[in-house]
């Protein structure tokens, strides 16, 4: 089976998420970075798969560094590097038989570039939308789940829990397509 490595371009995200545009614009650019970081680490541990997020230098002048943070590795380029560049470097390195590597940019020449070296490429709009329809299944899984330890104690019957596991399913659907309505 292979592995599935998703590479994501920060900075290009806090400029595209709705959240992490406000905290950029009120100069809480270390925010940002965190809430990115936290909600990719959630959505890597439901869909199983590794993520690379990467910043440019120029933001955070210094030397290269790389550290797992949240259960995914974050990696700030050296002075002078772009995200970009590094990230066409490892997705050469990195796209191999046994990986599936994808890229998160909204930046059309990196994708075109990575796309040109096998790797799948998705905006930071649609990496949005995913992160949220995940993160839905995070809360509908968890409500299924203490439905289910309190199902032992339950007074209704097994027809009409099912039936009311249905209507909220089809509430949390209609809500979810009234947030994508407002995110567009």
């Amino acid at each position: 089976m292979k592995k599935d490595l998703l590479y994501v371009d920060g900075y290009n995200m806090i400029g595209a998420w709705p959240e992490l545009v406000k905290l950029k614009k009120i100069d809480k650019m270390a925010d940002a970075r965190d809430q990115l970081l936290h909600e990719l680490s959630n959505y890597a541990k439901y869909q199983g798969v590794e993520i690379r997020i990467v910043f440019d230098a120029q933001l955070v002048p210094g030397i290269q560094q790389r550290y797992d943070k949240y259960d995914v590795v974050v990696i700030f380029t050296n002075e002078g590097e772009t995200a970009d560049s590094y990230i066409e470097r490892s997705v050469g390195e990195e796209n191999l038989l046994i990986t599936n590597v994808t890229v998160a940019t909204s930046d059309l020449a990196e994708q075109w570039i990575v796309f040109q070296r096998g790797a799948a490429r998705t905006s930071a709009i649609e990496l949005y939308k995913e992160i949220n329809r995940i993160k839905r299944n995070i809360a509908l899984d968890a409500t299924l789940y203490e439905m289910q330890q309190y199902r032992r104690n339950s007074p209704l019957k097994e027809e009409d829990e099912q039936r009311l596991k249905a209507f909220y399913q089809q509430l949390i659907k209609s809500d979810s397509s009234k947030t994508d309505e407002d995110s567009k």
